[in-house]
């Protein structure tokens, strides 16, 4: 039998090592089953690396609430005792959120999600985009990375340390200020380096520095000078339109894209649907010492509690996450974790046990069920 997370956190190797303190954060619509799930399937590849390892990992998960369940147990959908909580971890599952259907009294307020990100500097998004053995792909050789500037950029709702960078200054006159500046460009080219020295040695600058030539330019030259400090790392630079038909044309060919927020945002979706769906489209939001599992899709209120919703993101997005956290905290069993459940989800698509979203018939129990036994035969 595979241990259920719960089992994992309070199991005492008698060790003495620290715990590993994780949250994990239901959220809303399709969240209440596809958090779960992940928790399952990362509890059965810990449990499976444990079993090669001397020393045994020591999860504890901590249980925190954004949403529908925090506005009925806090009256906000943002608690003050989440974000507190949420300081003193290294690392979270963030299931989706439908801000959308909250109460008209939040209405206007800044997402959950959102929120989190600027409290804790979550400054990369990265977003793999890779086709699927088993899932029709329109790029069925696509295997990138979209490294996104989560911070500043042309989003207007992190450009002002108070307030929006988006205003009327008359009823009919509607402005939004772009931000980018040399730090936070600095920063992330360094993650996009760094990734693709660990891939294929690439880098591809995304920019329009053709018309915002002061803001998207300094982004881009500010990568270029970064791209000095990795000269094993081939670097070129695409405007976003032009780049935009590269992927549709030969994605293949792209190894790492960096960008700043707007335009990251825009291609990754598109590099997902290219590469087979946004249903398997992982994403991690990180700090240089923290890092939030989340998937780019939303919480799909139209089909929560049917029993259909694909995990297959969230699972993929905690395997992100489990690998991040071990670099950072030079913990090579988080990151055995990580490629465990990664695989466990590949190969379970591979074989045919798919969501309805992916041309399946499997419900989310079954999907779960196999990866389930595939993380634990590793």
């Amino acid at each position: 039998m595979h241990a259920e997370p719960r089992d994992i956190a309070e199991r005492d190797t008698g060790t003495g090592t620290d715990r590993i303190r994780i949250g994990t954060i239901t959220g809303d619509g399709i969240g209440h089953e596809i958090v779960p799930a992940t928790l399952q399937v990362v509890a059965a590849a810990i449990e499976a690396t444990d079993r090669d390892e001397p020393e045994p990992l020591r999860i504890e998960w901590v249980p925190l609430h954004i949403g529908h369940d925090a506005i009925e147990r806090y009256g906000t959908p943002l608690p003050d005792e989440t974000m507190d909580s949420l300081a003193a971890l290294p690392g979270w599952i963030l299931g989706p959120h439908d801000n959308v259907s909250y109460p008209e009294r939040f209405a206007g307020t800044v997402a959950p999600g959102g929120a989190i990100r600027r409290r804790f500097d979550l400054f990369a998004n990265i977003r793999p985009a890779r086709a699927f053995a088993g899932v029709a792909a329109t790029s069925p050789r696509m295997d990138l990375v979209v490294v996104r500037e989560n911070t500043e950029g042309l989003y207007a709702d992190r450009n002002m340390s108070t307030g929006s960078g988006e205003f009327m200054p008359t009823p009919d006159v509607a402005l939004a200020v772009g931000l980018v500046t040399r730090r936070a460009t600095e920063r992330i080219a360094r993650v996009a380096f760094g990734l693709a020295r660990e891939r294929r040695r690439r880098v591809t600058i995304v920019h329009k520095a053709n018309v915002l030539t002061l803001t998207t330019g300094l982004f881009r030259d500010v990568c270029r000078e970064v791209a000095r400090d990795y000269p094993d790392v081939t670097v070129d630079d695409m405007h976003v339109d032009a780049a935009a038909a590269r992927l549709v044309r030969d994605g293949a060919s792209i190894d790492v894209l960096v960008t700043e927020n707007m335009f990251g945002d825009i291609l990754s979706d598109l590099t997902a649907e290219l590469a087979g769906s946004l249903g398997l489209a992982p994403s991690i939001n990180a700090s240089t010492s923290q890092v939030m599992a989340q998937a780019a899709h939303g919480a799909a209120p139209d089909i929560a509690g049917r029993g259909v919703a694909n995990p297959a993101a969230l699972m993929l997005s905690a395997a992100m996450m489990f690998d991040r956290l071990g670099e950072m905290r030079g913990d090579r069993r988080l990151r055995v974790v990580g490629r465990h459940v990664d695989r466990a989800v590949r190969d379970t698509i591979a074989s045919g046990v798919a969501t309805a979203d992916l041309g399946g018939s499997a419900s989310t129990t079954e999907f779960t069920e196999t990866v389930l036994a595939r993380a634990l035969r590793w």
